[in-house]
């Protein structure tokens, strides 16, 4: 599983053979089952986790009772409530498990420790960060300006490996759309070949 999170960091930055071991000292390796939460809203987001394996979705609750995801986290990927991570704050965000999943999970401790001492991490984590943030600009331009087949189309094509493992109503959630919108859009789509 740790070579999963190692090929990751090498895409972005270079390691040496004695970072990358001694990187794995800072990480430990969690399981859950599907529909078993790593975070409930109210909560302080104990640890940043790496999916290693499976999919885990990251949603809050409105005060109807409304699901709203916030992201989809699938191999290769960072989840957590990062606000509450950070600040060590009650979490608003909600976080569980779509599939069986397995994390490589670091505390905030061991994540301080972590850019101190493998200075190359704190490189990778602000290409995480600059990355993340020009993300969620464009998805906020593209649900204001976007029709609702852009947004489906966009996210489909974006996310061509992992749609199918998605539940459309959850998809319909993320995207801000009405289930019944999804459908039409994927009925519209398959007529058209």
């Amino acid at each position: 599983m740790f070579d999963i999170l190692i090929s990751h960091i090498r895409n972005k930055v270079s390691l040496t053979e004695e970072e990358k071991i001694e990187l794995q000292s800072f990480f430990s390796l969690t399981k859950l089952k599907r529909k078993q939460y790593l975070l409930h809203e109210g909560n302080v987001c104990t640890h940043l986790s790496f999916v290693c394996q499976g999919l885990l979705k990251s949603y809050f609750v409105d005060e109807k009772g409304g699901q709203h995801i916030n992201m989809f986290a699938f191999e290769g990927w960072w989840i957590s409530d990062f606000k509450s991570f950070i600040n060590q704050e009650k979490a608003v965000l909600n976080i569980d498990a779509l599939e069986d999943t397995e994390l490589l999970m670091i505390s905030l401790a061991d994540y301080d420790r972590l850019m101190l001492q493998i200075p190359v991490m704190d490189r990778y984590f602000r290409i995480l960060y600059q990355n993340s943030l020009v993300t969620k600009d464009y998805r906020l331009i593209a649900s204001n300006s976007y029709t609702a087949e852009e947004k489906y189309l966009e996210f489909s094509q974006k996310n061509s490996e992992i749609i199918k493992r998605i539940p459309h109503n959850l998809i319909a959630s993320f995207l801000g759309l009405a289930p019944e919108t999804v459908s039409r859009i994927r009925k519209k789509l398959l007529l058209k070949g």
